[in-house]
């Protein structure tokens, strides 16, 4: 219980000016799809705020509804998701998102990947492997089990998983929740897709769910190119701009850098 328990804390789940629209249209054609892979305790709303800044910039997104129930049935979602866009594919996850698409990378179809406050195992490796070395984070203490599923309390959910978000909506993330079959952390990635791909690793400096000097380390490895946040592990709804801003570059959109932090 000790070692499935550590595997599950180590995871956790403005507007383009009017004159440059015509340009985002004409390249739209061009531009990749972005698949955007959630993580554990969470659903596909993790995205919520990030896909309407990709799509002023004429950015396709699709959002996958990882079942959580295994690596394997996590990756069979999401390469659906990239069989059925229609040209190449920027390849996003989130925390455990991060190794689920590590594996389904491998395909033709994915130009580059995005990683943001996510694992990113190597060949032979489990999704906690990459964490021993590195501070347990603090959610480890409120997370909860039954029936071989795992989920995160209240508290942990407004205390380390969003801590930077208002009370509104750490209650929306709380209930929105999907648990995770506890078994799905010791599954082995097959496929690294980040030794072939190029990829981007956005770090959220505040997270309480996955340390950030493992992020850190993790990007470095991979060879990634690094953007940091000062965000707590839900950065994606709490400086959605700095995360699609990342996922625009990946997909060769060059917006301008984002304003200060927009909250949530």
């Amino acid at each position: 219980m000790i070692r499935t328990l550590l595997f599950a804390a180590l995871l956790a789940a403005g507007i383009a000016p009017a004159a440059q629209a015509a340009g985002r249209a004409e390249a739209a054609d061009a531009t990749p799809t972005v698949v955007l892979v959630h993580g554990a305790f969470a659903d596909p709303s993790s995205w919520n705020k990030v896909v309407p800044v990709l799509q002023r910039w004429g950015v396709n997104t699709v959002t996958v509804d990882a079942p959580l129930t295994s690596l394997q049935a996590d990756v069979a979602a999401t390469r659906r998701a990239i069989d059925a866009a229609s040209g190449p594919v920027v390849l996003v996850g989130h925390s455990w998102g991060g190794t689920v698409i590590t594996e389904a990378g491998d395909s033709p179809k994915v130009e580059s990947l995005v990683y943001v406050a996510a694992f990113a195992p190597d060949v032979g490796q489990d999704t906690a492997q990459q964490a021993q070395g590195y501070p347990v984070p603090p959610g480890l203490s409120h997370l909860r089990s039954n029936d071989g599923l795992l989920w995160l309390d209240e508290t942990g959910a407004r205390d380390d998983f969003a801590q930077d978000l208002g009370a509104k909506a750490v209650r929306r993330i709380f209930d929105a929740q999907k648990p995770i079959q506890a078994t799905a952390f010791e599954d082995r990635v097959t496929h690294a897709a980040w030794r072939t791909r190029p990829s981007w690793y956005v770090v959220s400096r505040e997270d309480r769910m996955i340390a950030p000097q493992l992020q850190t380390a993790t990007a470095q490895r991979i060879g990634a190119q690094l953007r940091s946040v000062g965000a707590s592990h839900a950065s994606p709804l709490s400086h959605p701009t700095d995360v699609a801003y990342a996922i625009l570059e990946a997909a060769g959109v060059k917006p301008p850098e984002p304003a200060p932090h927009e909250g949530g």
